[in-house]
């Protein structure tokens, strides 16, 4: 095995996935940058180094993708020790207006993605007795109004995190979820200001998260020493998730 922790992270090569990736390369890791940009994901190795991280180019919802991923980090790597499932997409829009295809697509990547990656990571970990996984969820999947699809793909992602922590604790694996809240992304800035300025209003706390806040609860619940903490959803979210802020 490496002297580093190899850790595989999805939807690594923008927003919260890079600031994950920018923590774990700083806590020591060999991080696989997972993400379908290429541009953006080349240009880690050359941010971060090659000797830290490396870009593996792979569709997440493609289960023979998936599969070659692991494969081929199993032969060069011969373990894994941490899974984060970061990739994800939103379609929103209101249920009437919502075509059938934008549900499918949100849940094959966010869900059925997650799955994908959490299967072959589990058959790796369990075998070596050893793991972490770390399932990027959403205070969304509590509801919010036009993301009918979003919020239940990120009910499923904590659903099946407390399943595997069930199946997979015995092997000395903890599986937890992270659900992020309102956080500084340039998916966030492109809101109108009218309504990011009345989202930022209906936070207890009155401001945004930024990815470093997200990045550090993953780091945290990744850490070896973090043995007793499994099937939990830790939310990152400024306090939203207790109720309105208003």
């Amino acid at each position: 095995m490496n002297e580093k922790r190899i850790a595989i992270i999805t939807g690594a090569a923008k927003g919260i996935g890079k600031a994950i990736v920018e923590r774990f390369v700083k806590d020591h890791y060999i991080v696989i940058a997972v993400d379908v940009d290429e541009e953006h994901g080349k240009a880690l190795e050359d941010e971060f180094g090659k000797m830290n991280l490396e870009f593996a180019r792979a569709d997440i919802a493609n289960e023979q993708e998936v599969k070659m991923l692991f494969a081929k980090i199993k032969a060069e790597y011969k373990g894994i020790d941490v899974l984060v499932n970061n990739a994800g997409i939103i379609k929103d829009n209101l249920i009437w207006n919502m075509p059938a295809d934008d549900f499918d697509r949100v849940v094959d990547i966010n869900l059925k993605g997650t799955w994908l990656l959490c299967r072959e990571a589990a058959i790796i970990m369990k075998q070596q007795q050893s793991g972490r996984i770390v399932n990027i969820a959403s205070r969304a999947w509590l509801g919010n109004r036009g993301q009918s699809n979003y919020s239940a793909s990120k009910a499923g992602v904590i659903g099946i995190t407390r399943v595997l922590a069930l199946e997979l604790g015995r092997y000395n694996v903890c599986v937890n979820a992270v659900a992020p809240g309102l956080i500084d992304t340039p998916l966030t800035k492109k809101l109108e200001p009218d309504v990011l300025s009345k989202l930022i209003d209906a936070q207890p706390t009155r401001t945004m998260g930024n990815p470093s806040d997200v990045a550090n609860a993953v780091a945290f619940l990744a850490d070896e020493k973090t043995q007793f903490i499994t099937g939990q959803t830790l939310y990152v979210d400024g306090g939203k998730s207790i109720g309105a802020g208003i």
